[in-house]
This record gives structure tokens, C-alpha cells and sequence, in this order.
């Protein structure tokens, strides 16, 4: 029985994975919801969330420069924090990308209305799911080159209309070069339009935008180079997420007044539409399209590595730790597809049960951003303890002010989870989410208690690279 992963990822599929996990749907279809909440200042909200999710990155990279191991966050925390933190971290991050890859086939469905408007969601949901399990199942190297030119694609697009969208603001390009100017910034009830409160309840979905830049370190075991790849990830993955998602917003909220934003599809094409570039439109809506498939992508590869993980540690089932021929955990990713099509279902039954209008994304979506930040804790709490053990001298890759960046970082996290429990919008999904964590959390405890767990040594393994 093969149970070895291939080391076939390169430099750039990984950093554009990282990407593919991260820019995709809570960008293109969850920035009408935090604008609706915030106003223009959303910008800021994406701004703080930048610094906070960099100083997460910085703690994983100093860990994973020196012990570069698949499913690396979730073995840290059973190393440095406890035996069954290391559980509890991987099946909560296999549970949020489980609910993002349903949220991401819901939207699949949603952008297919623009063509479509009597399509029924769950149709196109389903053959992506089919698409994306078989490419997952090819191997490694094709799972890399399928990825990247699907992010690469979005990347190029944003990239175009942040360009666009300037030739929109100052020349009037598009818009019988009357130029927008800047003013929606402040018109239509100000910066702040909300006040706090609306700006505190934007910070859930735009942290949970960001989760999933953590794949960098899950990629790790299948990287050829994993030293410097995920030094070059981690410093250029972070800043370039800051500008596409800052770019791109600025263009939304400047072209487009805030409050005529529809909570409903995609502001990305609504933002073309406006101006009457109606094939732009059509090209964008088939961009995010490819957004939320590649975003459902890295997810499948991300969570079906966290599955072969476990099974490693004895703490899932043995099937999930097969490989096939490709050097690929076949058993998981079926696994995971499989969970990832209970969107489809949830495309059909939801509407009957909230209503047709209910906004099917915010609801699926938010359910996963509690269980989507263990992986953060335990990557922060995880390096202090790093830190305290390894007590590494000259370290070319640290973490900056650390342990005092972990311990505010630990805070705001908190925060952003206190505010979701009283968002309206994001109450309901947020108790589910942070239900699973509380039930996982006494399982795994309940278990180790009956039956105490072998805890394994991280080894380095720097001879295979």
C-alpha cells in the first residue's frame, strides 16, 4: 500500500495556490455583503486584517522553514501547544473548507443566473464538483498547473480592472469620459457609513476572506524547495492579496455609490455593468466563475491533506491514508468532494426554508470562518511555544515582535469571533460553527482521556529535499 505524498509542486503553483485559496469568493461575492455593513470603510477593515493575517503568516513561515512537514500547523499544535490541539486544529480546518467549498459551488450556480436566470443553482454546482474531483485525482503536478492557471486568470482580471477602473475615475472611460472622480468615498452617508458597529461586523467576513493563506503551509511536504519556497511565498503572497483585495475594493466602492451595491451577485460585475460595459460584464462574471472554482480547488487539495494527516496520526480512518499510483490520497479527496456537495443540496433546501431572497453565501459562508480561524490560534499559540522548545539562535526567517504580535493578534481574532455572535446576518452560521468546534474540542478531549494518545516528534526530514 503506497502511503508516500509526491514532492511535484513548484514555486510558483504553490504561491499561486495560496492565492486560488484566498482570492475567490468572499472577495467577488462577499464584499457586497461587508459593504453593505460598512460603507467605503471597508477599505480599512480589509487594511487591519492585512496586518493581522501577515503576523499569522510570519509565525507559520518561521515553522515551517524549519520543520517543513504536510499538514505542518496542525502537527505544530500537537507538538508545541497539546496531542489533541493537533486534531482539533486539522478537522476544524477540514470542516471550514468543506462549508467554503459549498459556499463556492452556491456561487458557481449564482454567476451561471447571469447567463441563465432559470437555471437551477444546484445544476452547475454539481458539475464543477465533478470537474474539480477529477482533476484532484490526475496527481500532484496536474492539480499544481490546473490551479495555477486558474488563479492566474483571476489574478490578471483584477489586475485589469483596477487599471480599468482608474481609466473609469480619472478619464471617464466607459462613461462618456464624464470621469467618477472619488466621491462616492464620502457621499451617500459617509466614509463610516454604519458607525462601529457596522464597521465591527465587516471584520468577520473580511478575516474570513483571508483564511486559507495558511495552505502555504499545508503545500509544504509536496514542495521540491520548501525552504525557499515558503520564504518567498510567505513575503510575496501577503502584500499582493493586500493589493488586489484593496485595489479592488477601492474601484467597487469609487465607481459604484455603496448603498445602490445589491447584497445579491457579484459587485465585480455590477461594478462594469454600471458603467455599460455590458461584454466586460459578461467576462468578469465568467472570471469569478473560475474565482470560485479555483478557491474550491485549493480547498479539495488543502482538506484531503489534512485528512491523509490524521490518518497518519491513527486519528482517522486508515483509508484516507492510501495513495493511488499518482502519489495522490485518493480516498480522502472523494471524501471531501463528497462533503463539499451537501452545497448543492443546501442550494436547493435553504431557499424553501429562509425564502428565496435569503443571501445563501453570508449564510453557508460564515458557518465555516469560526472553525477557519483554529488554524490561526493554533499557528499563534503554537510558535510561542516553538519559541520556548526550539530556542533556534540566528534564525534567518523569524517572526517580527513576537511573542507580544502573537498575543494581540490572539485578541483581535477573539474579537472579530464575539462580534460575528452579534451580527444578525452572521449569527445563526456562527453558532454552528463555533458549535462544531465546542463538540470536536470535548470528543477529541473525552477520547484522549479514555485512551491517551501517542504523541508524535516532529523530525526534520531535510535529507529528502
Amino acid at each position: 500500500m503506497k502511503t508516500e505524498l509526491k514532492r511535484d509542486l513548484s514555486s510558483r503553483q504553490i504561491q499561486m495556490i495560496a492565492l486560488g485559496g484566498t482570492i475567490g469568493v468572499a472577495l467577488f461575492m462577499g464584499a457586497s455583503s461587508t459593504i453593505k455593513w460598512t460603507g467605503p470603510s471597508v477599505l480599512i477593515s480589509y487594511m487591519i486584517a492585512g496586518i493581522f493575517v501577515f503576523l499569522i503568516m510570519r509565525a507559520l513561515g518561521e515553522m515551517v522553514y524549519t520543520y517543513p512537514e504536510t499538514g505542518s500547523f496542525a502537527k505544530f499544535a500537537t507538538e508545541y501547544i497539546h496531542p489533541s490541539f493537533g486534531y482539533i486544529t486539522a478537522s476544524s480546518s477540514i470542516f471550514n473548507w468543506i462549508v467554503v467549498g459549498m459556499s463556492e459551488v452556491i456561487a458557481v450556480g449564482t454567476y451561471m443566473k447571469f447567463w441563465w436566470p432559470d437555471l437551477p443553482i444546484w445544476i452547475p454546482g454539481l458539475i464543477a464538483v465533478i470537474i474539480l474531483l477529477s482533476a484532484n485525482l490526475i496527481s500532484v503536478k496536474w492539480f499544481g498547473e490546473f490551479e495555477f492557471w486558474f488563479a492566474l486568470i483571476k489574478v490578471i482580471t483584477i489586475i485589469l480592472m483596477i487599471v480599468a477602473g482608474l481609466g473609469i475615475i480619472i478619464f471617464g472611460f466607459g462613461n462618456g469620459f464624464n470621469p467618477v472622480g472619488i466621491t462616492n468615498l464620502w457621499s451617500n452617508g459617509g466614509f463610516f457609513t454604519n458607525g462601529f458597529s457596522g464597521f465591527f461586523f465587516s471584520l468577520s467576513i473580511v478575516f474570513g476572506s483571508y483564511v486559507g493563506i495558511e495552505l502555504i503551509g499545508t503545500t509544504a511536504g509536496e514542495a521540491k524547495d520548501p525552504q525557499t519556497t515558503i520564504k518567498k511565498s510567505v513575503n510575496s503572497v501577503v502584500y499582493r492579496i493586500l493589493i488586489f483585495y484593496i485595489g479592488s475594493i477601492f474601484i467597487i466602492v469609487s465607481v459604484y455609490p455603496w448603498d445602490e451595491i445589491s447584497s445579491l451577485g457579484s459587485p465585480f460585475v455590477l461594478t462594469f455593468a454600471k458603467v455599460g460595459i455590458t461584454a466586460a460584464a459578461a467576462i468578469i462574471n465568467f472570471v469569478v466563475i473560475t474565482a470560485a472554482m479555483s478557491g474550491c480547488n485549493s480547498g479539495i487539495f488543502s482538506t484531503s491533506r489534512l485528512l491523509y494527516t490524521l490518518a497518519e496520526q491513527d486519528q482517522a480512518p486508515r483509508i484516507f491514508k492510501k495513495v493511488n499510483k499518482n502519489g495522490v490520497p485518493h480516498y480522502a479527496v472523494i471524501a471531501v468532494c463528497s462533503g463539499i456537495v451537501g452545497g448543492v443540496v443546501l442550494s436547493i433546501v435553504l431557499p424553501l426554508i429562509l425564502g428565496k431572497d435569503t443571501n445563501l453565501f453570508v449564510y453557508v459562508y460564515s458557518a465555516g470562518v469560526i472553525p477557519g480561524f483554529v488554524p490561526w490560534f493554533a499557528i499563534l499559540l503554537s510558535h510561542i511555544g516553538f519559541r520556548k522548545k526550539e530556542q533556534i539562535k540566528d534564525h534567518p526567517f523569524k517572526m517580527p515582535f513576537a511573542p507580544y504580535s502573537n498575543i494581540i493578534t490572539v485578541i483581535m481574532l477573539l474579537a472579530v469571533v464575539i462580534g460575528m455572535l452579534f451580527n444578525p446576518d452572521t449569527r445563526i452560521s456562527a453558532f454552528i460553527g463555533l458549535g462544531f468546534v465546542i463538540l470536536n474540542t470535548s470528543y477529541i478531549l473525552i477520547k484522549t482521556k479514555r485512551a491517551p494518545a501517542k504523541q508524535p516528534e516532529i523530525e526534520t526530514t531535510s535529507q529528502d529535499f
